[in-house]
């Protein structure tokens, strides 16, 4: 079992059962990142009950994040397996409820650190087009402020307009960082189900799926949210391959248009994910992908066997892999 295939789309066969499933994810996921979650999932793969239950919902419904995040909607306690268990049986229609009507829409404006090394070697200005944008939080790396801590220390970029009440920090090695932040002319995105900043329920949705331990993610998220609240964006709902040709026509013609996604693609089937490779290189644009091992199969192909480690994404432009990066913005390794 590759150590990345929690990362892997649900249908993917490679992850076979639900108790593989939950182990991979505690094993390679949660260990060393949220004790409570690799505790849970732990306990998950190893109680016939549990399974039975998960088992029941559509298979892409199943997966752990979805899972503990709808369980802790529902009031989950933070305690150990054996409580937590005992909970979930009591509960189970309510986290079932949550997980049937919600999905695993992680808007993690931290990967702006990791993308921003990509866009700053882009000729300018840049038109930003995201698909699979959740509530567009990465549509603004121009106006949040960054810490890039290399073996020199640590260089800082702030906006035009000065620091920001964002600063996200990230471990830089084996990169040129751009003079300043790009200037960003135009942003869109595209979202089967977008959420809104400006919406109480959409907002504790997000900071729900945030991990337990990370108290950090959530204070950005908050302040992040108020960053792109105060500049709405123009979000179309809809299928990212019936809707990027037409967006991307929007985009203004001055200006390098650059489609972007990060954690995205695991969630397409094959017949969906070969649509938009296809349909994103043929269009006048720079392409720039941020995701785990073994979704993007033609990017890991250039990649000597190091580079597949479970914790990281490969940052590629135009189908060709430029870093290793951290699966929340905390670090970037040019290769």
């Amino acid at each position: 079992m590759r150590a990345h295939a929690y990362r892997l789309r649900w249908e993917d066969r490679r992850v076979a059962t639900t108790a593989e499933h939950y182990l991979v994810f505690a094993e390679f996921g949660a260990h060393g990142s949220s004790p409570i979650y690799e505790a849970w999932a732990r306990g998950v793969a190893s109680d016939a009950d549990i399974l039975s239950r998960i088992d029941e919902l559509p298979r892409s419904k199943r997966i752990a994040t979805l899972v503990f995040a709808s369980a802790r909607a529902a009031g989950a306690p933070l305690e150990d397996w054996a409580v937590m268990r005992e909970w979930m049986r009591a509960h189970w229609d309510a986290i079932r409820e949550i997980a049937l009507t919600h999905e695993t829409q992680t808007n993690e404006a931290g990967r702006c650190a990791t993308l921003l090394p990509a866009f700053g070697l882009i000729e300018g200005p840049i038109a930003l087009l995201e698909v699979g944008t959740s509530a567009g939080l990465c549509l603004h790396p121009d106006r949040y402020s960054y810490d890039y801590v290399t073996d020199g220390g640590v260089v800082a970029l702030d906006p035009p307009t000065g620091p920001s009440a964002v600063r996200l920090r990230c471990e830089l090695r084996n990169a040129t960082l751009p003079a300043t932040v790009p200037e960003v002319v135009w942003r869109a995105g595209i979202d089967r189900n977008p959420l809104e900043v400006s919406n109480p329920a959409d907002r504790d949705w997000l900071e729900t799926l945030i991990w337990p331990e990370h108290d950090e993610r959530r204070r950005r998220l908050r302040a992040a949210a108020a960053v792109a609240a105060s500049e709405p964006t123009h979000i179309v709902t809809g299928d990212i391959n019936d809707e990027l040709e037409r967006l991307a026509s929007q985009a203004p013609t001055d200006a390098t248009l650059v489609v972007f996604h990060s954690a995205v693609l695991l969630y397409l089937d094959d017949e969906a994910k070969a649509r938009f490779v296809e349909t994103v290189r043929a269009l006048d644009c720079v392409w720039v992908g941020n995701e785990a091992p073994g979704v993007l199969q033609a990017v890991d192909a250039q990649l000597v066997p190091r580079a597949m480690v479970a914790s990281r994404f490969i940052l590629s432009v135009d189908g060709t892999p430029r870093a290793l990066t951290g699966q929340h913005g905390e670090a970037y390794e040019g290769l």
